[in-house]
């Protein structure tokens, strides 16, 4: 498996969970709109890194690069170095800066593990794929209490999954839960298939934000696009790589599974609120910091295995 391969988010596995930063928020070397000025904001029409797809930005938004990205998650967020690391974008929304408490993003990363047969769409039981993840859980909990963690709850679906087979998108969205905290966290995550991979667009904050985001989320859906070449109508059997998982294996993570490795999701602590940031890149020495950490290493608090 190659770094590329390694360095994007498919989804995270069996709700492995948010590892929260260690820290506060880093603080900025600049106030916060000289700050903000500096992330490259855009608008209209962008086309992502390398041309594989365009975003016709939506109005409630504003586009950031890779530069930009790296900078917000990082600086603005508090995030580690590697959390921008395969972050092609973010959409950010436009009412609200992302530097205060009502501030979130949407990130965009690329899977390239190949094209994706959908034939399994029809035959999908989302309530069972939920009690597996539910169940999975469990064994994933264990080692998040061997290493002193908080342990993470599957409450349910906050948006059942949903496949339109015209535009080969999907989305769904996740109730989840740290601990014993009375605040729930949602996940609402998008899948854009193509030719040989997957747009990842995840979003995560509390829910209460949920009726916006998935008001939003029909924009943003309507607005990011593989371009010629690059769809999923172009895909040619026998030639160009698929990927060995289906549907279920976007939803459910059982790709990461069998590959022997985990996907996180890495969170900004945005003033007392927790702004739960997009599922990125996995990083080796983020698995090194979980299983092979040495004695004087830290793992950042409400790590997840």
């Amino acid at each position: 498996m190659d770094r590329r391969q390694m360095s994007v988010a498919v989804v995270f596995w069996v709700l492995a969970g948010p590892m929260l930063a260690a820290q506060s928020p880093r603080t900025l070397q600049s106030e916060p709109e000289e700050f903000e000025a500096k992330l490259g904001y855009q608008t209209g029409t962008v086309t992502l890194e390398g041309g594989m797809a365009t975003i016709r930005v939506p109005e409630s938004f504003r586009f950031i690069g890779p530069q930009g990205s790296r900078r917000l998650l990082t600086e603005g967020w508090g995030n580690p170095p590697g959390a921008a690391e395969g972050v092609l974008g973010m959409l950010i929304p436009s009412q609200a800066s992302p530097l205060t408490r009502e501030g979130w993003g949407i990130a965009i990363t690329y899977d390239d593990h190949g094209y994706v047969d959908d034939g399994d769409t029809a035959g999908m039981d989302y309530g069972k794929l939920l009690k597996q993840m539910q169940e999975s859980t469990v064994a994933t909990n264990k080692r998040r209490k061997e290493l002193g963690f908080e342990p993470v709850t599957l409450v349910g679906w906050a948006e059942s999954p949903s496949y339109d087979p015209a535009s080969h998108k999907m989305y769904w969205a996740k109730d989840l839960m740290f601990g014993t905290a009375g605040d729930h966290t949602l996940n609402y995550s998008i899948r854009i298939l193509g030719r040989r991979g997957v747009l990842v667009l995840n979003a995560i904050s509390s829910m209460d934000q949920l009726p916006t985001i998935r008001r939003e989320a029909e924009a943003v859906l309507s607005a990011v696009d593989f371009n010629e070449g690059h769809r999923y109508t172009d895909y040619l059997p026998g030639k160009d790589k698929a990927a060995t998982y289906g549907l279920a294996g976007l939803i459910v993570g059982a790709t990461a599974a069998k590959a022997g490795f985990f996907k996180l999701l890495l969170v900004g602590i945005l003033a007392f609120k927790k702004l739960l940031v997009v599922g990125v890149a996995l990083l080796i020495a983020a698995i090194k910091r979980l299983f092979g950490k040495k004695p004087e290493e830290q793992v950042p608090a409400n790590a997840a295995p």
